[in-house]
Order: structure tokens, then sequence, then C-alpha cells
């Protein structure tokens, strides 16, 4: 009896010892961090802003290339997806892609998505005048990551958009041809949208558009890169900020009070709602 009893007691202690020890109390750092979160605010740029922010990480001083802007970028709206809509939610992710550095982040987020198990599929009908499209749209296909010019089919099948079609840059209420009928597709679609920094067609300072293929669009989520933009006062869904590189005398240039706004490694923290 009691060597039976010491055998089964010792079976208890083994299988104790091999279970994680895992805390559902939050940490004193988390506590701080919730509390900090409900009332944090982040000062939003207007366009001109945004382009003189790049400009600057991209200059002598800040000494970043634009693969390199691209590739954190897309990194932040890989890790977004991720967060709003996990495997289990389905992996197919339809990545709709404009011809400027919205689409290059679209690219880089698709392949970070393949390798997070997701299947990601391209549309890109306008690549680019730069040639580090190409380059990332090699990346893919060596991934064997498909590219449709059937955008009206593909909406039909995916799980879940990633709008990366028009970013800061845009201006002007005019869509031309083939985007005034993929963002019209794109708004009618049951798949839930993750819009890359600018919701497509949006103006940067003054948000949805009134008239136009756009108008009405609201997506359920939203990543700012390296700071909100002034549209984002219109915007009603999930709001994520990513871009977690802008270093502390550009932070305090354009007024961006970004301390204790990410925890540990995270690349992307989540903004309360406007008011």
């Amino acid at each position: 009896m009691q060597r039976t009893a010491a055998i089964r007691l010792s079976g208890i202690l083994n299988t104790v010892s091999k279970r994680p020890l895992v805390s559902n109390i939050p940490t004193t750092a988390t506590l701080f961090h919730k509390k900090r979160m409900s009332s944090f605010s982040v000062k939003t740029l207007g366009a001109q802003e945004a382009i003189e922010l790049d400009k600057e990480l991209m200059g002598p001083e800040g000494g970043y290339s634009l693969d390199q802007l691209m590739e954190l970028a897309g990194l932040s709206v890989a890790n977004t997806v991720y967060k709003v809509h996990p495997l289990s939610n389905g992996e197919r992710i339809l990545v709709l892609c404009g011809p400027g550095n919205n689409g290059g982040d679209g690219l880089v987020a698709a392949r970070h998505l393949w390798h997070y198990g997701y299947k990601p599929t391209i549309y890109f009908p306008k690549k680019g005048k730069n040639e580090i499209f190409e380059r990332l749209s090699t990346q893919l296909r060596g991934l064997g990551v498909p590219f449709t010019e059937d955008y009206e089919a593909a909406l039909k099948e995916t799980d879940h958009i990633v709008d990366a079609i028009f970013g800061f840059s845009f201006t002007g209420t005019t869509i031309r041809a083939p985007f005034d009928a993929v963002i019209t597709a794109m708004k009618s679609s049951k798949a839930p949208t993750t819009s890359v920094d600018v919701p497509s067609s949006w103006d940067v300072e003054n948000g949805p558009p009134s008239e136009g293929p756009g108008k009405d669009f609201q997506p359920e989520n939203l990543i700012s890169l390296t700071a909100p933009k002034h549209l984002t006062r219109h915007f009603k869904g999930r709001h994520f900020l990513g871009g977690r590189f802008c270093p502390p005398y550009l932070q305090e240039k354009y007024g961006l009070d970004l301390k204790g706004l990410y925890q540990g490694v995270d690349q992307i923290a989540e903004l309360p709602a406007a008011e």
C-alpha cells in the first residue's frame, strides 16, 4: 500500500512539474499599459507632414531606405491581420495593391502572412515604376503566392481583404479604372477589410468622400503607419498603429508622444476608438 501510494504521488508531482507556470493575474506593467492606453492620444498628421516625415526618415539623419520602411510597414500590416483575423477565421487573404508605396506595403504583408500560415492572393494591376515592386513580386512568386487579374472572383473566395490601394499621397476625388470598380466591389464584399494607413478613396485630411466609389466605405480595421493621419477622426472600426521605428528626435519634432505605446516585442498597438 505504501509503495502504491508513493508511486501515485510521484506521478502527480511529475505531471505538475511539467506544466508551464502560467499566471492569469495581470502584471503591474500590463495594468499600467492598459490604463495608459485607455486615454492614450497620438497626434494626427496631415498629408504634407506625413510626406515630410517620410523624407526625413530616408534622409541623411534618418538613414532608412525605402526597402526598410516598406519591410517594417508590411510587417505591421501582417501582424494586424493576424490580430484581427486569426487563422481559425479562414486562411484566404486577398491583398489589393495600388501602384504607390501602399502597394509595396501590401506585397510585404502578403509575404509575412504566407509565412504565418495564410494563403494570400495578390491583385496588382498597375505596378509602380520603382524596381522594388518587381523584386517584391519575385519574392512572392518564389513562395507560390498567386497573382490574379479577376478581382471580382477573388473577392467572392476570400476570407479577409487587405486594402493597400491608395495611401496618404492620394489626392483628388477622381479614381481611375480599374480601381474605381475595385473599391466599389471591395465595399460590397462580405469579407472584413483591413486598410493600410488610409482607407482607399478617403481624403487624408477630411476622411470619407461624399460621392464616388468610396462613398460610405468604412473598413473594419485600420493600421496607421508611423503616425495616425487626420482622417482617423472619421474612422469607426478597430484602429492600430505600426511602424515602430520613428526615432525620438523626429517624434519630438512632429509632436508624437509614442513613449509606452508598444509593449515588449510588439510591432503594433491598438489605439482607443475616436470620440
